[in-house]
């Protein structure tokens, strides 16, 4: 029999709540729900019902499921409702449930759009080929952990000196190595990676593109990230 360290009036409950995520995940237009929100946005019920390609009343179905096993949460401001994912866990579920299935299905050509596909927001920090690279070169350079789980304090330095502070006591996970879908390999996760975010925004070196995940990398950002992370 297989041994777990859980004491065995918790595996039940245990089993019980893993299905009831993946039964909230398990349609379609709930996960194009999902992958839209994964921009880090709060969106309505109308936008959401337009992405997902369905009927308001069908979509309102879905967000009370979705809201039901937490994985997203609804924001009340006066008369307007807003919905967006949950927490960091659920955009690092999704963004690996993303990965996992990549591989189950015969991808000869990805439809994914190459700006997206380029650069782009998971969640809160940066994902797509920009990201990939960046996370390559602060490896090489030796700003990471080998395993992609903290930053090393010559990272800590660098960012320091790229004008990113990073706090020492946060609850959240300083820094981890985060499986991009589309690249097959990893990005920067963490406190660290949505502090870059915010740093090459306010920089000017990317632009959002407003209602889509996809980002835009000025020439200014092009020319910044050779200039901070190429090896």
């Amino acid at each position: 029999m297989l041994k777990t360290s859980l004491p065995p009036d918790n595996h039940a409950g245990l089993e019980q709540a893993i299905a009831a995520v993946a039964a909230a995940m398990a349609d379609a237009s709930r996960v194009k729900m999902l992958c839209a929100l994964m921009d880090g946005r709060a969106w309505t019920a109308t936008e959401l019902s337009a992405v997902a390609d369905v009927a308001p009343s069908t979509a309102s179905g879905h967000l009370a499921r979705l809201v039901e096993g937490k994985l997203i949460a609804c924001l009340a401001q006066g008369r307007h409702r807003y919905y967006r994912l949950a927490g960091h866990d659920v955009a690092v579920l999704v963004e690996q449930m993303m990965g996992l299935s990549w591989n189950r299905i015969t991808p000869p050509e990805t439809t994914a759009p190459k700006a997206m596909r380029d650069a782009r927001t998971c969640y809160d920090h940066l994902a797509g080929a920009v990201a990939v690279q960046i996370y390559d070169d602060m490896q090489a350079e030796g700003w990471l952990e080998e395993d992609g789980s903290a930053l090393t304090l010559y990272g800590r330095e660098q960012f320091l000196q790229l004008g990113i502070s990073l706090s020492a006591h946060s609850r959240r996970k300083a820094c981890c190595a985060c499986l991009d879908w589309s690249e097959r390999r990893f990005h920067l996760g963490g406190e660290a990676g949505a502090a870059l975010l915010i740093h090459l925004e306010s920089k000017g070196w990317i632009q959002r593109v407003v209602g889509f995940r996809e980002v835009v990398v000025t020439a200014s950002g092009r020319s910044a990230v050779k200039k901070h992370f190429s090896r």
